[in-house]
């Protein structure tokens, strides 16, 4: 980069930081509000934001198209939440892991594209819809609101420590501009995140950090997942409807993965994990 660039380059992050900004404030408040008021709020925000991210998803996997197995994966996705919502989270896993299998079935019949990446959006979206439910309706409104927190405290933390510090690449061929020093600040921003909301809850702040060690992790591999999807099908970004963020994929991708890990580890636990939340 010369003299003459730079300068540029450095508006044009600015920039970006800035839509990113005033797209989170105003999409975070809507997210906090009805994770806090339940059901029947935060349902309609899973089953709303599962619809959207089945439409993005069916239009990468189809060259841009979406038709009727995009349609079948949508449908796929809503009836997991529902059931998620008024059964259990459990059928709403299994509604999805059944649903994958008709979106296969549709696909080859229409000749998608990708027929099996199509089918793997109902896994990929419709389970960490059902975790998120899960979520909410065993532990409740703080440990929704501390795991959203703690993903965005990593993003933000990974983004801006990544371009302060710069370095070494973290995987140049996944994601270029993801670096060592952005996972180590998207860590620590989730430790601290997590050390505020154990000392306003008055609960212990040490393992509520070491959960949060565990968001960051997870919450960045999950970006990574989608920079080589992003990569795989030569997209930059899922769709534009969201300034700064491109799709509703791009600002949740590491919340589809660290939702179901949470499932796991508070199952894992025997209910523990969360509870101090």
């Amino acid at each position: 980069m010369n003299a003459d660039t730079a300068p540029a380059v450095a508006e044009q992050q600015l920039g970006s930081f800035a839509k990113r900004t005033l797209s989170a404030l105003v999409l975070a408040p809507i997210a906090i509000a009805a994770i806090w008021l339940g059901y029947p709020f935060f349902n309609l925000l899973v089953i709303v934001g599962g619809a959207i991210l089945s439409w993005e998803w069916g239009r990468l996997c189809n060259s841009g198209h979406f038709d009727r197995s995009g349609v079948t994966l949508l449908v796929v996705v809503l009836v997991s939440a529902l059931i998620a919502s008024y059964s259990s989270s459990r059928d709403g896993v299994i509604a999805a892991l059944l649903g994958a299998l008709l979106v296969y079935g549709i696909a080859n019949i229409d000749r998608a594209v990708n027929p099996g990446w199509v089918a793997s959006g109902a896994i990929y979206l419709g389970i960490p819809s059902a975790a998120l439910l899960w979520i909410r309706n065993q532990t409740g409104a703080f440990a929704v609101l501390w795991l959203f927190a703690a993903v965005w405290a990593t993003d933000i933390g990974a983004y801006l420590v990544g371009r302060l510090i710069g370095g070494p690449r973290l995987a140049p061929r996944l994601s270029p501009n993801k670096t060592w020093a952005g996972l180590l600040g998207g860590i620590a921003a989730a430790v601290i995140l997590s050390l505020i909301f154990a000392f306003a809850l008055g609960t212990e702040p040490g393992r509520l950090a070491w959960l949060g060690v565990v968001v960051a992790l997870f919450a960045q591999s999950g970006d990574l997942i989608e920079s080589a999807i992003k990569r795989r099908f030569n997209v930059k970004d899922m769709s534009g409807i969201i300034p700064g963020h491109g799709g509703l994929f791009d600002r949740v991708d590491s919340l589809l993965v660290v939702a179901p890990i949470m499932v796991l580890v508070q199952l894992f636990s025997g209910g523990e994990a969360l509870a101090w939340l």
